[in-house]
């Protein structure tokens, strides 16, 4: 069985300050805040465990924070010299890294790109939208991740850019996008910043109007740009797409439903989802239990099936072939944005079904 599998190899460990981090708050409510700097032992055994449970087929290797790259270069040549050195049975690997990319140099990147490493850049808008990312000190981070950028683009790494949507983002959606395409960056990923278990709602993030104002001023640009024939992918809507040509949505939590992911704190803990490494959700540490026996815990079991439950008033919405009931089960726990959705797809169904029509995905 195909296995995806997250490390966080500097736990939550980062040399930013992010106001909006959800990883942040959410490590500062378990019993140990950071889980320390992944060993290569601890490496070594997520490799043996992951590839066992694959059994030939596809593993996905995503490396993410905290910030990875304050694991040095060689953690990750000697991670990836492993899997080549114990893959036995020819598993097709795949390699994704998620980062701030302030740490990029040109070691890092000629790694990436020798080794097929898929990286995601975290990056809002252009400096004033992006101002939620900060250093410790205060300092816009916006200079050093461009740096970065250009550092992945000198190498031809494969990037795609992944914004956090907080009503400044979905508000200055237009100019956040012009931003984008002005430096020929075509593959954006938007994720709903989500408020910390128990926090009130405060100015940060969206209310069902931002939200709204953001998938329907959004979804038209996107469609015009295709029409013109300057297609720009938007993560959220290739899914709808999907999911209106009656395919599964790629997108985890889109299809309304968890699936199985394992991920790997830096001392081996494991959890089923990266939005859940509290001390509840633990499903054990890969240095005394395999992927496979944690799989077929309870804890694991239980985890996929709450995810199934649904409001009442999804089941009776028109909607819900595409909408799945909100998606992500975190993004329902953190904002019920039933009402911008509900204004979205009344109001660019049409558009959707004229995508599908015409062939996009």
């Amino acid at each position: 069985m195909p296995i995806s599998v997250m490390l966080k190899p500097a736990s939550s460990n980062c040399n930013l300050a992010c106001e909006y981090c959800f990883y942040h708050s959410l490590s500062s409510k378990r019993t140990d805040f950071s889980k320390g700097f992944m060993s290569d032992d601890t490496a070594k055994r997520v490799v043996d465990s992951a590839l066992e449970f694959a059994d030939s087929t596809d593993v996905y290797f995503t490396f993410q924070g905290g910030e990875p790259l304050l694991c040095s270069l060689d953690f990750y040549k000697n991670f990836v010299s492993y899997v080549k050195k114990s893959n036995k049975k020819g598993s097709n690997v795949h390699y994704c890294l998620q980062t701030n990319a302030t740490l990029i140099n040109d070691e890092f990147a000629l790694f990436f790109k020798e080794n097929g490493f898929l990286i995601g850049v975290s990056l809002d808008g252009d400096k004033e939208v992006n101002k939620y990312r900060i250093y410790p000190n205060g300092k816009s981070s916006f200079d050093d991740i461009l740096k970065g950028i250009d550092i992945l683009k000198k190498h031809n790494v494969s990037f795609n850019v992944l914004s956090v949507l907080t009503k400044n983002t979905a508000l200055n959606f237009r100019k956040a996008y012009r931003f984008f395409k002005s430096n020929d960056l075509r593959y954006i990923q938007f994720i709903v910043g989500l408020k910390p278990f128990g926090e009130k709602e405060n100015d940060m993030y969206m209310n069902n109007d931002d939200y709204a104002y953001f998938l329907t001023k959004g979804f038209n640009i996107y469609y015009n740009d295709y029409l013109r024939g300057d297609f720009v992918s938007i993560r959220t809507f290739d899914n709808y797409i999907s999911l209106i040509n009656g395919n599964n949505a790629e997108q985890c939590g889109m299809n309304g439903f968890c699936s199985n992911q394992f991920v790997v704190e830096g001392d081996g803990s494991v959890y089923p989802c990266d939005f859940y490494c509290t001390d509840e959700w633990i499903l054990g540490n890969i240095n005394e239990s395999s992927f496979k026996q944690m799989y077929k815990t309870s804890k694991c079991v239980e985890f996929i099936k709450s995810s199934f439950k649904l409001d009442d008033k999804c089941k009776e919405c028109k909607y819900f072939y595409i909408c799945r009931g909100g998606g992500c089960r975190r993004n329902r726990e953190s904002s019920d944005y039933c009402l911008a959705y509900r204004q979205f797809f009344s109001q660019c169904d049409d558009k959707l079904k004229t995508l599908k029509k015409v062939g996009v995905n």
